[in-house]
């Protein structure tokens, strides 16, 4: 039986379209809402995260990343009859105009 760990499945991987790395990663993952990545809860879930989806080999290297990770929060939503997160701003709306159904608050970390 696969064990619990509270908070682990908060974390994707971002699919979704209109967000440009910083860091020119190509390894990024979000979460709903404004977090605070430094957290220990938050931290362990991500690790944990990155553990299950083979990009760190244990939970040690998953925090390891995190040591090295850039954050950075913003918006998105999904726009009608679309299944992936597209970036908005705060009132809902993407670089080329287009309105999100509802524009979340998001969390990214680039690796």
């Amino acid at each position: 039986m696969k064990d619990i760990r509270h908070g682990e499945h908060l974390w994707q991987s971002w699919e979704g379209e209109g967000y440009f790395s910083d860091t020119h990663s190509e390894l990024i993952y979000f979460t709903v809402g404004d977090v605070d990545v430094d957290n220990e809860i938050v931290r362990r879930a991500l690790a944990s995260t990155l553990q299950r989806d083979g990009v760190s080999d244990s939970l040690s290297d998953g925090f390891k990343l995190l040591a090295t990770s850039y954050t950075q929060g913003g918006f998105a939503g999904f726009l009608p009859d679309d299944s992936e997160y597209t970036v908005c701003d705060e009132s809902g709306e993407t670089e080329y105009g287009d309105f999100v159904k509802e524009a979340l608050e998001v969390t990214w970390v680039e690796f």
